[in-house]
């Protein structure tokens, strides 16, 4: 049952009933007022909580945006640069829902707070104040009426007549505030309905549009979570197959250290203890340094380190050293003590000690001391062993019968070249295949090997041939367009890259390419995509000699080569590219920092001196006579696998050296001195050898990439840009040149010369 109506009639009565019925519209009213009061407290409450966690989810937003995820290596892929920009995103994202958040909190703060306190204070507020005035004079008539019917009979007319006529007066005042009061009563308890209601469905609508906005970004933000679900799981799985490679490596350095020790033909480094001479009665010291020796100039450069100072790194002393000798206990009371004579010093003997018995015979067989041992220079990877793989013409008939049969009876198996085959069924497909006298077997047609035996044997005879298919000696420029640039620049630059390999591995990779791809098209049977495929394929088709954390790192860029080569097989493989511009800049030696700007020229990346930046037509010409003394030379300085990896992959080709090959050996001899002399001589000094007097007059450059000038002296430019008056810069790596009236710094593996 609700609430009475109030009838005007009943003003004039004023029956008990009557003010029991006004006391419930009271009640009401008061019931009303209450909610209202602590609704406006609670919307109050949430708006301020709402502003806190706004401020909190702002400042979340903003930590996610100033995070940036570090990459091993010299470059990322294109997940990790998606991975490293996902917090960025994200932090937009909660950004956007903030904005969306406040413009909400100020709607509620119009729709629905303002009008219920408006409702409360005028309207209730006015139903109190009519209530008081009611009150009042319902207290003023009924007080004038006891007093008028207690009045005595006896008094005179006219003082009776007086007295009737105020009584009558203060009747019709009360009647008319008690029509009004009524009125007003009724007037509320209908007006609430919509006043109060109004607001509230004001707010529920904020609320929804809140919601449906957020919705609408999260929808927007969908495509973005899914490619980073994608990323997320590639990164993920080239995670797992690199930590296998990583542990693995771990585990042979770890049983044999000094043989992975020593990686470079150039020089050696490690910790030593150097005697200090003080004057007396102080007698000497010995002082740890890090030392790097510099074969070729016979340079000792040592630099003062103590872990326990903080790892503050000290100055760096060069000596050049004249001959080292063990020194014997006999002579001093210390073990591992090397002495060496300096040849900037003449008299002075430095006395150092090593680590260790075998890092004592370690720098006696570095500085050329008189007991020499023998020490491995490097380590590479290993290949398969007791199969007698060549890239012949029998290896070339196994791979087309090969891709024969699996395309015929195993294409839409699920786990193609991923699931293995039984190692000695493998081992021996492989084996038959390879001996001329039986591989006439049509693997197609006999039902004797299995599919998984088949794709496992494919991919143990490309491991095992002597030299990769896509070779050692392009394996840097492999790597690099994979590190960087836009997608048709990477596809330009393994295009060239392509036709520069021997006709022989070019074929064999079209036609594995060519079946691969046919592999991936029947992905939805078989689940082997083309990133998939890039992962089975990538460390088979191509890997570095030498086995680093470095070159395991390069793994995920192995792939992305492979997935180049599967999506782009048609085009790659059908005609020479018209110009192959040079690749972006990649440092060979030394990672580029994300340092400062404002760091010092010294510490900047070497960068590869490009053969075709340089102009080798424009070089005095090398000799046959030449290029022999400088093979000579890079043997003695440790540079036989090298050497022997060119000899077997010549061999392997079966193809008669060219004048056009012979041209490359020349060109590479020239390279790699060009690196041998970047890395023995400090930046300062740094020089190029006397055959590269290039006359620089009147050389032009053009830029093939854009450039963001990170110093003064360094010049910005687009594509396209020109400069003039082209020199070598002292700074290993960069090109002096002039553009637009500035003379400045070049990269040089940026610019191509006219």
């Amino acid at each position: 049952m609700g609430l009475h109506p109030l009838e005007f009639s009943e003003c004039y009565l004023d029956s008990p009933c009557f003010r029991e019925k006004i006391k419930a519209h009271e009640a009401e009213l008061d019931k009303t007022n209450r909610f209202i009061k602590e609704l406006y407290k609670d919307g109050k409450n949430l708006i301020n909580a709402t502003k806190q966690l706004g401020m909190a989810q702002r400042k979340f937003a903003q930590c996610l945006g100033e995070f940036q995820f570090e990459y091993i290596g010299d470059a990322k892929t294109d997940d990790e640069d998606c991975i490293d920009k996902s917090l960025q995103e994200f932090s937009a994202f909660l950004r956007n829902l903030e904005d969306q958040r406040e413009l909400m909190m100020r709607n509620i703060t119009e729709t629905l707070m303002k009008p219920l306190e408006k409702f409360r204070k005028e309207q209730l507020g006015a139903a109190r104040a009519g209530k008081k005035k009611y009150e009042k004079e319902t207290e003023k008539y009924y007080s004038s009426l006891e007093k008028l019917l207690n009045m005595s009979a006896k008094k005179k007319e006219p003082q009776l007549q007086e007295a009737d006529g105020q009584v009558e007066q203060m009747r019709g005042h009360f009647q008319e505030e008690s029509l009004d009061y009524i009125c007003k009563l009724q007037e509320i308890q209908e007006r609430k309905k919509f006043e109060c209601v109004e607001p509230m469905l004001a707010f529920f609508q904020t609320v929804f549009t809140f919601y449906h906005q957020g919705f609408e970004l999260a929808k927007d933000f969908d495509h973005y979570k899914r490619e980073l679900q994608i990323n997320i799981q590639n990164t993920r799985s080239r995670f797992e197959g690199t930590r296998s490679e990583v542990y693995e490596l771990m585990k042979r350095i770890r049983e044999a250290p000094q043989e992975y020790r020593q990686t470079s033909p150039i020089s050696c480094e490690g910790y030593l203890y150097v005697q200090e001479k003080r004057p007396p009665p102080f007698g000497s010291s010995w002082v740890k340094r890090y030392c790097t020796f510099v074969k070729e100039q016979k340079i000792l450069h040592m630099v003062t380190f103590d872990h326990r100072s903080g790892g503050k790194i000290g100055e760096t002393e060069s000596i050049t050293l004249k001959s080292c000798v063990r020194k014997t206990t006999d002579m001093l009371d210390r073990r591992f003590c090397l002495e060496l004579d300096i040849t900037d010093r003449p008299g002075t003997v430095l006395t150092v000690q090593a680590l260790s018995e075998d890092d004592q015979k370690f720098w006696m067989q570095a500085m050329g001391g008189k007991e020499p041992t023998g020490h491995y220079l490097g380590r590479t990877y290993s290949k398969e062993r007791g199969i007698d793989a060549q890239l012949d013409d029998v290896g070339l008939t196994f791979v087309k019968n090969s891709i024969n049969a699996i395309e015929k009876r195993g294409i839409n198996d699920q786990g193609l070249y991923r699931v293995v085959g039984v190692s000695s069924k493998v081992q021996k497909l492989l084996s038959l295949m390879i001996d001329e006298k039986s591989n006439d077997v049509d693997l197609a047609a006999s039902e004797d090997w299995d599919v998984k035996t088949i794709t496992s044997a494919l991919k143990l005879y490309l491991r095992s041939l002597p030299e990769p298919l896509m070779t050692y000696g392009l394996y840097k420029e492999f790597i690099n367009p994979a590190k960087g640039g836009s997608p048709e620049s990477r596809i330009q630059a393994v295009h060239c890259l392509v036709h520069k390999l021997p006709e022989k591995n070019r074929l064999v990779l079209g036609l594995l390419m060519k079946h691969l791809a046919n592999v991936a098209a029947h992905s939805k049977q078989n689940l082997m995509t083309v990133a998939n495929l890039g992962v089975v394929f990538g460390p088979t088709l191509m890997r570095p000699q030498e086995e680093t954390v470095a070159a395991i790192m390069d793994l995920k860029f192995q792939n992305i080569v492979v997935e180049i080569l599967i999506e782009h097989h048609e085009k790659i493989f059908a005609d020479a590219p018209a110009s192959c511009p040079p690749s972006p800049a990649q440092p060979v030696f030394t990672a580029p920092t994300r340092h400062s700007k404002k760091q010092s020229r010294q510490s900047r990346p070497l960068a590869v001196y490009n053969p075709q930046v340089l102009d080798i037509q424009n070089v005095s010409p090398v000799t046959d006579n030449a290029v022999a003394g400088l093979a000579s030379d890079e043997t003695s300085m440790g540079s036989n696998e090298s050497m022997s990896s060119q000899s077997s992959s010549a061999s392997a080709s079966e193809t008669p050296t060219d004048k056009s090959d012979h041209t490359s050996l020349s060109c590479s001899l020239i390279n790699t001195l060009l690196l041998i002399e970047a890395c023995c001589n400090p930046p300062s000094i740094h020089r190029l050898p006397s055959f590269f007097s290039v006359s620089s007059s009147s050389r032009k450059a053009m830029a093939v990439y854009p450039c963001e000038a990170e110093h003064e002296s360094e010049l910005s430019f687009q594509v396209g840009a020109i400069f003039n008056s082209v020199t070598l810069s002292r700074e290993p790596g960069w090109l002096e040149g002039e553009l637009e009236g500035k003379r400045g710094l070049i990269p040089e593996n940026y610019v191509q010369m006219l």
